[in-house]
């Protein structure tokens, strides 16, 4: 969204000059600025989109492994009954700011998969990605056309939408963007196999995998990206996951400014060889399994699995919407 302030303020400049335009010139210029416009809104929106939804609605995720809809099946799904943008968006954001069984609208996915767990999203955040869904074709999986045939009919499956054009300044480095990337690629995988295990085997084999499994996964995808990628906190479950002194401190800011209900941003740190990235961790109802309250949240067969694979374990007592540790990652500049 920088880039429309930048845009408009550009466009402010430049109107001040003295030479008149004719009114055809003015409408040519008011089109173009306009298209740009609405061209990196859509791009901002298909970003958030991103990071925001397909750690869990993956569009690549096979149908048997997946862990929640795609979002195509739930564009498809809503625009069943919400034919104007307005309606579409509201009510996307109706079940997002609190998801219930009562409110769901996909049955089936209910079924399978349970309801959402509430997550602290932004509202206006929400609303630009529906607005956004509603407008352009999002990607789809290879199975999904077949999929919603042989349950509506073959022939009545066609996603509405215009075709996102080429992003803006896609030159550009944007060191916010790439360790988003990182960072929501390492959730989105650990996400889908903690989630998985949860819905097949339970949240006690949930703790297997985080003991064994959740650092070798890190690894890998830090590999993969050729950075240090690092998830840790000022309450450890793990005492591999203690926070230096510095990532302490961004904790402690990312607490209040969440506690205050304010929007945030990933905070930068620029050395003469790489970049650091910090970005929050924050609890959702299904994190209190694992990380709520001993006697309410987690069940007393969890607390004796974890009392015996986390002798030293911190990392209980959170609730919903709360900081629990900040992504911390690390890459050399002239390695991207």
């Amino acid at each position: 969204m920088k880039n429309i302030i930048l845009l408009l303020t550009i466009i402010g400049l430049t109107s001040c000059k003295d030479k008149p335009k004719t009114t055809t010139e003015q409408g040519i210029k008011g089109s173009n600025v306009m298209a740009l416009l609405a061209q990196e809104i859509s791009q901002d929106a298909s970003t958030l989109l991103k990071t925001k939804c397909y750690s869990c609605h993956d569009p690549n995720a096979s149908h048997q492994q997946r862990i929640a809809p795609p979002m195509a099946a739930i564009k498809a799904r809503y625009l069943k009954d919400y034919l104007t943008k307005q309606e579409f968006t509201n009510a996307i954001w109706a079940f997002v700011e609190k998801p219930s069984k009562e409110k769901a609208k996909m049955k089936g996915a209910i079924n399978r998969f349970g309801v959402m767990p509430y997550q602290p999203y932004n509202e206006e955040d929400i609303r630009l990605i529906s607005d956004f869904i509603f407008d352009y074709q999002i990607e789809e999986p290879s199975w999904f056309k077949k999929h919603w045939e042989e349950r509506h009919g073959e022939g009545s499956y066609q996603q509405k939408g215009k075709k996102l054009g080429n992003t803006i300044n896609t030159h550009e480095k944007n060191y916010v963007e790439i360790e988003l990337t990182y960072a929501n690629n390492t959730k989105k995988i650990l996400g889908q196999n903690l989630m998985g295990t949860i819905q097949n085997k339970g949240t006690v084999a949930a703790l297997d995998f985080c003991n064994e499994r959740a650092y070798p996964l890190t690894d890998s995808i830090s590999k993969v990206h050729n950075a240090i990628i690092k998830r840790v906190t000022d309450k450890p479950r793990n005492p591999a996951n203690q926070a230096n002194s510095i990532e302490l401190g961004h904790i402690d800011y990312f607490k209040n400014v969440v506690a205050a209900n304010e929007k945030y941003e990933p905070i930068i740190e620029e050395d003469g060889k790489g970049v650091n990235f910090y970005y929050p961790i924050i609890t959702n109802s299904l994190c209190l399994q694992c990380h709520g309250e001993i006697g309410s949240d987690i069940r007393s067969d969890v607390v004796n699995n974890l009392k015996i694979k986390y002798p030293m374990d911190e990392a209980v007592g959170y609730r919903a919407n709360e900081v629990r540790g900040v992504w911390s990652i690390y890459f050399k500049k002239n390695e991207q």
